[in-house]
């Protein structure tokens, strides 16, 4: 379930999110901008996705291959890693406050400045989103966002450069891991395979490396 997580969220948890055609399934754009196939090696399902997002489109396929299927071209490929929880130390955190859709212009305001990955206007409906105010002012934040069944991925993760150093990062983390871990779920992530800064701090916390993949880039040709 895993390996195909976007598939796997839109086809159960985040159905009500998704544009599906076929063998293919995307985000409605304004929540999420991720597409998903039911096989990344099935030239069916990449026909379908061609269908769905029209001609001229670009898209970002997690475990997509780095080869271009009949009427895609690769645009990029960069190397990832998926983490699963086996040993982390979750705990709610007293500062942690719930985001909610009034704190959208914040939030959009933070991921801009620290650039943890993609965030829309109605991401935040994906799940809990936690932040912690100084001053009155958004500092750090992190979220639920992809929901295989069981399952649930800690997303957004970022601290305010001026912030930084201060264990913000890690107190959210454990703090979103554990209303995971509350459903009776299994927290888990992803970050680029270049950002080593990103995967100790994970190693640290009680992440396992799960597998290496590729955040495939790619158009769809007219």
């Amino acid at each position: 379930m895993l390996d195909e997580a976007a598939w796997s969220s839109l086809q159960g948890v985040h159905a009500r999110f998704a544009e599906t055609h076929g063998l293919a399934a995307r985000y409605q754009s304004d929540v999420a901008p991720f597409h998903a196939l039911a096989d990344p090696a099935d030239p069916q399902a990449w026909a379908d996705l061609a269908e769905l997002v029209g001609p001229g489109a670009e898209i970002s396929v997690a475990g997509g291959p780095d080869i271009a299927f009949p009427g895609w071209e690769v645009v990029a490929t960069i190397g990832g890693t998926q983490f699963v929880d086996v040993n982390l130390r979750a705990a709610p955190d007293r500062e942690a406050v719930v985001l909610g859709a009034a704190d959208v212009p914040e939030i959009l305001d933070l991921i801009a400045r620290t650039q943890p990955g993609p965030f829309r206007q109605r991401t935040i409906e994906l799940g809990t989103y936690l932040g912690i105010r100084r001053e009155g002012a958004l500092v750090a934040m992190a979220g639920e966002r992809l929901h295989p069944s069981g399952w649930t991925e800690i997303s957004a993760v970022c601290t305010d450069p001026a912030r930084r150093g201060q264990g913000l990062a890690t107190r959210l983390v454990r703090a979103v891991a554990h209303g995971i871990r509350e459903r009776g779920e299994t927290p888990f992530l992803h970050t680029s395979a270049g950002n080593a800064n990103a995967i100790r701090l994970y190693q640290s916390l009680g992440f396992e490396l799960r597998k290496r993949t590729l955040f495939g880039h790619y158009r769809a040709l007219a």
